[in-house]
C-alpha cells in the first residue's frame, strides 16, 4: 500500500468512529451520526473536517488499549446557505462521546478559530459525559469549553443542539451560549441524573421528565426549540442562522421576500374586541405585520404570555417582543420577563432592531410572583430595553398601565418611535380600579352609588384611557391606522437605519441576575 492508500484507509476507518455495530445501534435509538447530523447541517459538500487524526493520550485504566478515532468528536468548518459557519459535533459511537482532555482541545480549537474569523458555531451535543478515566483532564477540558463560550458571548452567535444525553458539567456550555435546541424524545439534559436524584431525595422520575425536550422547552425555560428527529432539528437550525448576521460588527443579511412594503392590512382596523377584556391572538397580528406571514418563534412553549420571535420586514431582520393576550391576559411575570430580556439583549448583540407590541394590563399580582423575585426579574426586561442601542420601535395596540407600560419600552425607556392604535388606553391603571381610587368619596356619598361610579369610569376613560392624552405630550410619537401598522413600522426602521448611540464607558453592568 502506498501512502496516499494509507492516508485513504486511515481516513476511512476514522470516517467510521466506533464502527458499523455501534453505528447500527445509534440509527436504532433513532439518531443520526454525528458525520451524518454535519452533512444535514452544512451546504451539500461544504463540510471541511479538521484534527481528523487527534485521539486521546490516556494510559489510566484499560485507556491505553482503547482506540478513540477522532477522540469522539468532529469538527471543522462549512458553509450554510453560502456563509461559513464553524461546527463540532460529539460522536457517541466512540466511548459514548465522553470528553477527554483532547476532545475538549479539538473543540476549543474550533470555537477560537470562529471567534478569530468572526463566524457562528454549532455545537452539536450528544455525550455521556466527562471521560471519568481522564479525571481532572476532563474536567480542565469543560472549563475552557465555557470559558470560550463567555469570552464568545456577544461576539459571534452560539448554537447548542442537544441530540442526545447530556448531563452534569456538559450542560454549562450549552446554558451560556445563545440559543438552544433539542431533540424530542432522544435528547435530555440535568445536572443530576435520575438515580442520583432517587438516591438522594427518594425521587422517582424518567430521564424524559426530568431533562427531556419539552421539560425544558416549557416548563424551565432552558431550551429555545424542539425538533421532532435529527433532520427537522437541523432544518430548523438552517432557518436560525439565516436570521442572524456572523458577527457583532454585520448585520444580518437582508432577502429579498417579494412582499410589498407598502401593503394596507385592512382586517387590522377591526382586529382588536371592542370589550377590552377580551381576548384576540397575537399571532394574527404579528403574522400579518410580517414579510409573506412568516415568523420564526423563539420558545414559543415557555412564558406563552409573551411572544418573542424573529420577522423579515421589507427583508430587514427583526426581533418582536409582544404581549398575548390569550395567555394571562398578556401581563408580565417572572418567566416572561426573562424570555423578553434575554430575547432583547441577544438582539442588541447582534445589531437586530426591535419591534415591541403591547397590550399589557400589569404585572402579574400573588405571593408566588412577589416571593419568586418578580420586582427583580422584571428589572431585567427595563435593564434590556435601556441597554439596547439598536433601533426601537414600539406599538401600543390596546393596553399599556402602569409600570407594565413602561416596562414594555416606552419613549422614556429609549423607545425611537412609539405609535398607538386608535384602541390604546394608556395610564396609570384600568378606568375601573383608577375610578375606584380617583372618586372613592363622590361614589361613597352619591344617592346611587352604582350608577355614580359607571359615570366616573366612563369620566376617567374619556380623560385619561385612551392614547390622546400621551400624543399631546409626546409620549407618543403618532396615532396611526391599524392598516396602515406594516408601512409605518417599515418606514420607522428605514428612518432609524443610521441610528448611533454609545453608553457611557464601563467594565458592564450589574443586571439585576
Amino acid at each position: 500500500m502506498n501512502k496516499l492508500e494509507d492516508l485513504r484507509a486511515q481516513k476511512a476507518a476514522i470516517a467510521l468512529g466506533g464502527g458499523q455495530k455501534r453505528i447500527d445501534a445509534q440509527h436504532d435509538q433513532g439518531k443520526l451520526t454525528a458525520r451524518e447530523r454535519l452533512d444535514l447541517l452544512f451546504d451539500k459538500g461544504s463540510f471541511v473536517e479538521i484534527d481528523v487524526f487527534v485521539s486521546h493520550r490516556c494510559n489510566n485504566f484499560d485507556m491505553a488499549d482503547k482506540h478513540a478515532p477522532g477522540d469522539g468528536v468532529v469538527t471543522g468548518y462549512g458553509t450554510v446557505e453560502d456563509r461559513l459557519v464553524f461546527a463540532y459535533a460529539q460522536d457517541f459511537t466512540v466511548l459514548g462521546g465522553s470528553l477527554g482532555e483532547y476532545h475538549a482541545e479539538k473543540i476549543v480549537k474550533v470555537q477560537g478559530m470562529a471567534l478569530k474569523m468572526g463566524a457562528p458555531i454549532v455545537g452539536l451535543n450528544d455525550s455521556g459525559g466527562a471521560r471519568i478515566q481522564e479525571g481532572v483532564n476532563a474536567l480542565s477540558g469543560f472549563a475552557k469549553i465555557f470559558y470560550n463560550n463567555t469570552i464568545s458571548s456577544g461576539v459571534i452567535p452560539q448554537i447548542s443542539v442537544i441530540m442526545g444525553p447530556c448531563a452534569g458539567g456538559a450542560v454549562y456550555s450549552p446554558a451560556i451560549t445563545d440559543f438552544i435546541f433539542m431533540v424530542d424524545k432522544t435528547s435530555q439534559m440535568f445536572i443530576t441524573g435520575p438515580q442520583v436524584i432517587k438516591t438522594v431525595t427518594g425521587e422517582d422520575i424518567s430521564a424524559e421528565k426530568l431533562g427531556g425536550a419539552m421539560t425544558h422547552n416549557s416548563i424551565s425555560g432552558v431550551a429555545h426549540f424542539i425538533g421532532k428527529d435529527d433532520a427537522d432539528t437541523l432544518a430548523q437550525v438552517r432557518d436560525l442562522l439565516g436570521y442572524l448576521p456572523s458577527n457583532n460588527l454585520e448585520t444580518a443579511p437582508v432577502c429579498d421576500t417579494g412582499d410589498d412594503f407598502n401593503r394596507l392590512i385592512p382586517e387590522f382596523n377591526d382586529i382588536i374586541p371592542e370589550n377590552v377584556n377580551k381576548a384576540y391572538d397575537i399571532y394574527d397580528i404579528i403574522k400579518k405585520l410580517a414579510d409573506n406571514e412568516v415568523l420564526y418563534d423563539v420558545m414559543p412553549h415557555y412564558a406563552k404570555n409573551m411572544v418573542t420571535c424573529f420577522i423579515r420586514l421589507n427583508g430587514q431582520t427583526i426581533g418582536v417582543i409582544a404581549n398575548q393576550p390569550k395567555f394571562l391576559a398578556g401581563c408580565l411575570d417572572i418567566n416572561a420577563s426573562d424570555k423578553a430580556a434575554r430575547f432583547i439583549r441577544r438582539c442588541d448583540a447582534f445589531n437586530i432592531p426591535l419591534l415591541t407590541i403591547e397590550d399589557v394590563p400589569g404585572f402579574l399580582p400573588g405571593t408566588d410572583q412577589e416571593y419568586g423575585g418578580i420586582i427583580r426579574h422584571g428589572a431585567k426586561i427595563l435593564y434590556a430595553y435601556c441597554e439596547a442601542t439598536v433601533p426601537k420601535i414600539t406599538m401600543i395596540l390596546r393596553k399599556a398601565y402602569g409600570g407594565a407600560y413602561i416596562g414594555m419600552c416606552n419613549k422614556e425607556l429609549g423607545a425611537d418611535l412609539v405609535l398607538a392604535w386608535p384602541s390604546a388606553q394608556i395610564a396609570v391603571m384600568g378606568a375601573e380600579g383608577a375610578a375606584n381610587i380617583v372618586f372613592k368619596n363622590d361614589i361613597k356619598e352619591a344617592a346611587d352609588p352604582v350608577a355614580k361610579r359607571q359615570e366616573k369610569v366612563a369620566e376617567y376613560e374619556e380623560k385619561f384611557n385612551n392614547p390622546y392624552r400621551a400624543a399631546e405630550m409626546g409620549y407618543v410619537d403618532d396615532i396611526i391606522e391599524p392598516a396602515t401598522a406594516r408601512q409605518r413600522i417599515i418606514s420607522g426602521f428605514d428612518m432609524l437605519a443610521s441610528k448611533r448611540q454609545s453608553l457611557p464607558a464601563k467594565k458592564h453592568g450589574n443586571i439585576p441576575l
